[in-house]
Order: structure tokens, then C-alpha cells, then sequence
């Protein structure tokens, strides 16, 4: 029986075995068998094939058409420096709070994209624009995303690989490259929303002396400073973002209390899909919220953070436990990132639900503020963002409310921009495996995103942003099916060719489709109009082609156990012993 010291970088089935160029990879093996295996089977319950198989990954920071080095051993290529090891359980329990405690951090770092700015500016139009009446649509966002991050997870934890990483060694380069562009496109998009909240934040909190493009640099200084926190130790950085977490809950926690919303209508809401008396406009809320909540690059995120716990994975029991407690812990933390996100939708529903301007402007006159030249003298319907919420928040509710809301955002936009770095990291790492220095890999995902940031906030004033955040809002959802096919055809659930991930793929590009009809009509020019609708065609296309090459290519990734990955174009992360069945039958 191998041990795990046995466990090679590359992912060869002994050690000081040369791993097979990728082309010969995708050639059917013909000296083992994958039948008798039923499909849709979870990937823990396949994770060593063979009791006492030991697991092997493949590094993004190797090259995968050169041998390995049997001697090394086998390497930690995430952003952080060790790993958190997991207490033993003499007892062998069924539930172990300890080792509950050990697996807390990926998830809570996951769900922290559940509470970035976008999301929140989400929630409080949602709020304002249809009321209690979107509740339901925010709860089954969150629990599609909750599947979506068990599956990632999942395979982070059984393969020993990140998501970004099992797509470099999926698919073909040119269509790799695009995958990895419309990745950093949504990071992007993510990060500039992220870092222009934290930015309104910091606005707000100096009452308007410091512009915005000064908030942007403070946020982009403070976030460098923060991601090199986990030099002192990973724990340390996880208990950082637990606290930013605790810090939103409580600031949207007292804006809920202030305001309290009524409870009848939250339950409604939350409970029964029905939209009483909505139009496009509250159609159009409905989509941005599933837009906002489901976000692509997170997938790739939690995927890598699963990496920084010590599961051997040549146990099966071991595999099977850290899947339970990482789904454990993914559930607490979205329940509190919901919970959050309530508050702030039944905060804006309850007190500007029907608002004009006028009602606005007269009570901000009325209290003095500075701030109600924002909302003119006229009966339409009141138009809220990040920042008009604060300041009418401020107008109803004193200073206090408004200052609490803008600590509120500067703690979404801050955990948040620091988790989107780490996405860009592990994302152009195992696309592109890259071997550089920390230093310069933070200097470059960091770069890529915020200099867009900068300009806008240059050229752009705070007061009109409004129209920036649905363009990001529209350019993310776009870039949704290039998380959700690799994930369904990479993991125990039916590929995308299958009819569960068929129809959840067919229903985002639907909603997609409609996102960007409605923003193009919005422009009235038909140039845009033309140009829309050949981007239209090639994205489909590229979509259709995801599609289309994962049974084909990936034939063992749902019908087969994980061990059969060694079939497909993917490199088996099963080590077997030398004349060993590596699929069982």
C-alpha cells in the first residue's frame, strides 16, 4: 500500500514516473474499466478508488509536459504559506465542533463576494424599486450559489486542484486564453464596484473632502497592506475577514433595527414566489440580483482556498469529512452573508418603497442636509445607489445612520477587494502557470484590476456612478458561464451536456440575453445596436463550444468516478499502486 509520502507533483501513479504529454492524456487507456459505476456519484465517495490509493495533484507552478521531481514533495502552490492542520478525533464522532473550527475560513472568505457593493447596491434598489417582493428571488440566488460553491469546493478537496488549474489542463490553449480573459474580465468588473464602494465609503465618512479618486488610492494602499497579513499566519488573516464580516453585520444590524421593517412582509416575501403588481422594472431587479449574488470568479476563489486545509486524500474517510465540514461551514457563512443582505433590502423597502423625489428632497431640506441637491423637486420615482442610500439614510434616520452605512461599505468594499486579489491570483496562476515572486504577482493582478478603477474615479464624480454599476453588473452576469460549465463538467453533478446542467446553463444565458438586450435598448444608438449583436453571436458561439467539448473530452468527469479522470484530458489525481485497477470495478 503506498504511503502518502509517495504523492508525486504531477500526478503519475508512482513515483519517478514521467507525466504523459497532455495529448496523450486524453487517449483512452485501455488497460483499465470504469464500468459498473453509477453516475452522478459524489466526488468523496470516489476519491482514492482503491482503499489506501494515495491522491496526487498537479502544481500550478510546474509545467505539466515535464516530468516531476520524485523526490520533492508534494508542493503547496495557493497564495498561502501552510496549512492548517485538522485535530484527530479519537472517538471517531460523527460531528466534531474542533474540527469544525479547523475547516472555518474558506467559506467565510467565499461568502464575503455575497457582500461586496455591488451586492449591496443590489439590495437596496431591489428594496426601493419592488419592495419586500424580491426576497424570495435574493433566498434562491443564495442557495444556487450555496450548490455551486459545495460543488468547487468539492473539487478543490478531492483532485488536490483549484478550479483554474483543471481548466489549464481541460481545455485547448486558444480556448483556455479566452476562458482566462472572460475570468479577469469579471474580476475586474467585481473589483472596480468593490474598490469605488469602499471609495464612496470613505467620501462619505470625511463628508465629501476627499474625492473620490483619493478614496481609490487609500483602498488600493491599505489593500496591499492587508493581503500581507497572512505572513503572520493564515488564521490571523481569516480572523481579519471574520471581523470585517461581524462589522457589516452590525452596521446593517443597526440600520435594521433603526428603521424596523415589518415582519409580516418579510415573511411574505421571503416565502411566497409571487410579485404582486410588478413590471420591467422589478423583472430587471429580479435579474440583477441573481446576477450580483452569483459570481464567477468566486467559484474559482473557494475552490483554492479548500487547498489550505491538511487533508491526506489518500483516505477516503478523511475526504469524505472535509467535504461535510466544508459544506457545514459554507452553509453558516451564506446564511450570515443572507442574513445581511436582508437587512439592508428590508431597510430600503420599508422606509423608500414608493418614494419620489420630492418626498426625499423635502424631508433632507427640512433636517438641514447637505445632501439633498441629490434628489431634485419632482414626483419621479426615487433612484437610489451606495451612495444616494447613505445620504437619504442620513435624511430620515440623523448623521448617525449615514455614518454607520458608510463604515458598513467601507467594510464590504475593503474584505471584499482583498478576496477579489486573491481570485485574480489564483486564477492567473493556474491558467497561465506563472512562477513568480509574491510580491510581483500581487503587483500584477492588482494592477490589472484597479487602473480602470482610477480612471473612472478620475474622470468620473461620485454623484454619477449609477450608470457605471449597471454596465459591471451586466458584464459579470455575462461572464457567469465561464465558471458554471467548468465547475458542472468537472464534478459529480451531469456535465453540461447533461439535462440538470443543461437547463441551469440554458437559464443563465437567458437572463444574460435579456441583461443585455434591456441595457443596449436603454443606449438608442444602432450602432451599439449592431455591435451588440455580433458580440452576441461569438460569445453564444464560445459558450455552445464549452458545451459541446465537455462530454466529449470529459466523458468520466459525471458518468465515472474521479479516478477515471485519467481517461480524460484531464490528469487522474488518483495514485494506484503499479498493477492496480486505478477506476475499481
Amino acid at each position: 500500500m503506498p504511503q502518502a509520502s509517495e504523492v508525486t507533483p504531477a500526478g503519475d501513479s508512482v513515483p519517478g514516473a514521467h507525466s504523459a504529454s497532455l495529448g496523450e492524456l486524453k487517449q483512452p487507456r485501455t488497460s483499465t474499466s470504469c464500468a459498473g459505476r453509477s453516475p452522478g456519484r459524489d466526488l468523496e465517495e470516489d476519491a482514492s478508488g482503491e482503499p489506501g490509493g494515495a491522491v496526487s495533484t498537479v502544481s500550478s507552478s510546474m509545467n505539466p509536459l515535464q516530468p516531476p521531481d520524485a523526490s520533492s514533495e508534494e508542493p503547496f502552490t495557493t497564495y498561502f504559506d501552510s496549512k492548517i492542520p485538522i485535530p484527530e478525533d479519537e472517538k471517531q464522532s460523527c460531528f466534531s465542533f474542533r474540527k469544525l473550527w479547523a475547516f472555518t475560513g474558506p467559506g467565510f472568505l467565499m461568502s464575503i463576494a455575497y457582500l461586496d457593493p455591488g451586492n449591496i447596491e443590489s439590495d437596496l434598489q431591489s428594496g426601493a424599486v419592488a419592495g419586500f417582493k424580491l426576497l424570495w428571488v435574493l433566498m434562491l440566488a443564495t442557495l444556487i450559489g450555496l450548490l455551486l460553491q459545495r460543488l468547487a469546493a468539492r473539487l478543490g478537496v478531492v483532485t488536490g486542484l483549484h478550479l483554474a488549474e483543471v481548466c489549464n489542463r481541460q481545455y485547448q490553449k486558444v480556448p483556455r486564453i479566452i476562458l482566462w480573459l472572460m475570468v479577469e474580465l469579471a474580476i475586474i468588473g467585481s473589483d472596480m464596484q468593490e474598490v469605488i464602494g469602499s471609495a464612496i465609503a470613505i467620501n462619505l465618512l470625511s463628508m465629501g473632502k476627499i474625492p473620490l479618486w483619493g478614496g481609490v488610492l487609500i483602498t488600493i494602499a491599505d489593500t496591499f497592506v492587508f493581503l500581507f497579513l497572512d505572513k503572520y499566519g493564515l488564521r490571523k488573516l481569516e480572523a481579519f475577514f471574520g471581523f470585517l464580516i461581524t462589522i457589516m453585520a452590525l452596521t446593517f444590524g443597526y440600520e435594521y433595527i433603526t428603521v424596523r421593517p415589518n415582519q409580516g412582509k418579510l415573511l411574505q416575501g421571503l416565502f411566497v414566489p409571487y410579485c404582486q403588481d410588478c413590471g420591467t422594472p422589478q423583472l430587471e431587479q429580479a435579474v440583477g440580483i441573481v446576477g450580483a449574488v452569483i459570481m464567477p470568479h468566486n467559484m474559482y476563489l473557494h475552490s483554492a482556498l479548500v487547498k489550505s486545509r491538511q487533508v491526506n486524500r489518500a483516505n477516503k474517510r478523511e475526504v469524505r469529512e472535509a467535504n461535510k465540514y466544508f459544506f457545514i461551514e459554507s452553509c453558516i457563512a451564506l446564511f450570515v452573508s443572507f442574513i445581511i443582505n436582508i437587512f439592508v433590502v428590508t431597510v430600503f423597502a420599508e422606509a423608500f418603497f414608493k418614494k419620489n423625489n420630492a418626498d426625499v428632497n423635502a424631508v433632507c431640506v427640512n433636517t438641514s442636509s447637505p445632501h439633498s441637491s441629490l434628489f431634485p423637486n419632482n414626483n419621479e420615482t426615487l433612484e437610489v445607489d451606495i451612495y444616494k442610500g447613505g445620504a437619504v439614510l442620513g435624511c430620515y434616520f440623523g448623521p448617525a445612520a449615514l455614518y454607520i452605512w458608510a463604515i458598513g461599505i467601507l467594510a464590504a468594499g475593503q474584505s471584499s477587494t482583498m478576496t477579489g486579489t486573491y481570485s485574480g491570483q489564483f486564477v492567473m496562476e493556474g491558467f497561465l502557470n506563472l512562477r513568480w515572486s509574491r510580491f510581483a504577482r500581487v503587483l500584477l493582478t492588482r494592477s490589472i484590476a484597479i487602473t480602470p478603477t482610477l480612471f473612472v474615479a478620475i474622470f468620473q464624480d461620485v454623484e454619477h456612478l449609477t450608470g457605471m454599476n449597471d454596465f459591471l453588473n451586466v458584464l459579470m452576469s455575462l461572464q457567469l458561464p465561464f465558471a458554471l460549465i467548468p465547475v458542472l463538467t468537472f464534478t459529480s453533478l451531469p456535465s453540461s451536456g447533461g439535462s440538470g446542467g443543461g437547463v441551469l446553463i440554458l437559464l443563465i444565458c437567458s437572463i444574460n440575453m435579456y441583461f443585455v438586450v434591456d441595457y443596449v435598448m436603454s443606449l438608442n444608438h444602432v450602432a451599439l445596436y449592431v455591435g451588440a449583436a455580433v458580440l452576441s453571436v461569438i460569445y453564444l458561439s464560445f459558450v455552445a463550444y464549452l458545451v459541446s467539448v465537455a462530454p466529449a473530452e470529459a466523458p468520466c468527469s459525471w458518468e465515472q468516478p474521479m479516478g477515471c479522470f485519467s481517461h480524460c484530458s484531464v490528469r487522474c489525481p488518483i495514485a494506484q499502486p503499479q498493477g492496480q485497477n486505478r477506476c475499481g470495478s
